[in-house]
């Protein structure tokens, strides 16, 4: 955030520093700087269209919507898979925004066919890349709403191997609640140093994006349900089966189909289709 605010008028530096800066304000619950560096993209894309600029800039706030779980947000060339306005060199990271988009909408089939092709047609790079770790978050979350656990445990773990001896530990942080206690298993067996590091970030940023999220679905659905009732909720409108549930927050099925009976309730709600639409926006089947 910092260094988007010292760029001043350099349009470059600017547009460079904002996928983060704007993450970080997300993160930090900075509604404000969100809103200027929002404004100053789509400025940009305005005066620059069709250049790289624009590119960067259509990037960054399709990145924020798929990020916050609101796939109404993302633009409709990511909703269709139209990248012939990108150069080459931005082709393998906006396969990574349409495999989001693809979390989103909880099309796991599709958005693990998109991932394996890109990591496996990425080139090798002798340093970390975002594509490197993000692609196998994006696997390993895919691998789990399929039900393939040891994939995903090994998707996870070879992530983890890229960052967490370094430090980096932010990818992790935001992929918490996608893996239903899993990767806080990982944590605790093969990076228990981490651990503390992971979950404290998730803790103090995670009501942050769920605050954007209401914000940018112009819902209200963290104001309504507890943050235990919003997780249930996201895990069912995702068609997590029952059990799977019960067995992660550890009650009977009996006992979750109360709750989610309560959530159905408080929401207005009365199937699991209506709740995806409510949570996620998404469009109806």
């Amino acid at each position: 955030m910092r260094c988007y605010s010292d760029a001043g008028r350099d349009e470059a530096a600017r547009i460079c520093a904002a996928p983060l800066a704007i993450a970080a304000a997300i993160s930090m619950g900075d509604y404000p700087f969100y809103s200027t560096v929002d404004s100053d993209l789509k400025k940009a894309i305005q005066v620059h269209p069709g250049t790289v600029v624009a590119a960067y800039g259509e990037m960054t706030l399709a990145a924020v919507a798929v990020s916050s779980i609101a796939p109404n947000m993302a633009p409709d060339w990511l909703k269709a898979g139209d990248f012939s306005a990108f150069p080459v060199t931005l082709k393998p990271y906006t396969l990574y925004l349409r495999a989001k988009y693809f979390q989103c909408l909880g099309d796991y089939q599709a958005m693990l066919a998109v991932a394996q092709t890109v990591l496996t047609l990425h080139p090798v790079a002798p340093a970390i890349t975002k594509i490197d770790l993000y692609l196998r978050l994006m696997c390993a979350t895919a691998c789990y709403g399929l039900e393939q656990h040891e994939a995903a445990r090994s998707y996870l773990l070879e992530a983890m191997a890229l960052a967490l001896p370094h430090g980096f530990i932010t990818p992790f942080a935001e992929s918490v609640t996608a893996f239903g206690g899993l990767l806080e298993q990982c944590l605790k067996e093969s990076y228990p140093v981490a651990y503390p590091a992971v979950i404290g970030q998730w803790q103090s940023t995670w009501t942050n994006w769920i605050s954007f999220h209401n914000q940018f679905t112009r819902d209200n659905i963290t104001d309504i349900l507890t943050l235990r009732e919003f997780h249930i909720a996201t895990l069912v409108a995702r068609r997590v089966p029952y059990a799977k549930i019960a067995e992660q927050y550890g009650v009977s099925v009996g006992r979750l189909k109360n709750i989610i009976t309560d959530i159905y309730s408080k929401l207005l709600v009365s199937n699991r289709d209506e709740l995806a639409q409510y949570v996620f926006q998404a469009p109806k089947p």
